[in-house]
């Protein structure tokens, strides 16, 4: 697995900004209930994005992106569906 940056500067530095954000406000929330789980999953989903932020990559773009690839290759190997567009008239 090729781990290379896929996210811009910009787009990182708005990543560790809210997700520092998320993860004050959840943490913070867990002090009064510490109860409640939903707050441990909001502090998790923003360590999340702060982490993201640092390492620039970003699993869900890559994803995204291989998707993108696969189905530009398709498209060029010829093997193109034909298909007969529905005309109800």
């Amino acid at each position: 697995m090729n781990v290379r940056p896929n996210i811009g500067i910009l787009n990182s530095l708005i990543r560790i900004t809210l997700g520092l954000t998320i993860l004050a406000w959840s943490t913070s929330k867990m002090v009064k209930r510490p109860w409640r789980e939903s707050y441990l999953f909001m502090a998790m989903m923003g360590a999340m994005k702060v982490a993201e932020g640092i390492v620039r990559y970003c699993p869900v773009t890559a994803l995204y992106e291989k998707g993108q690839d696969m189905m530009e290759q398709n498209e060029d190997d010829g093997e193109q569906d034909q298909w007969i567009p529905y005309n109800p008239s």
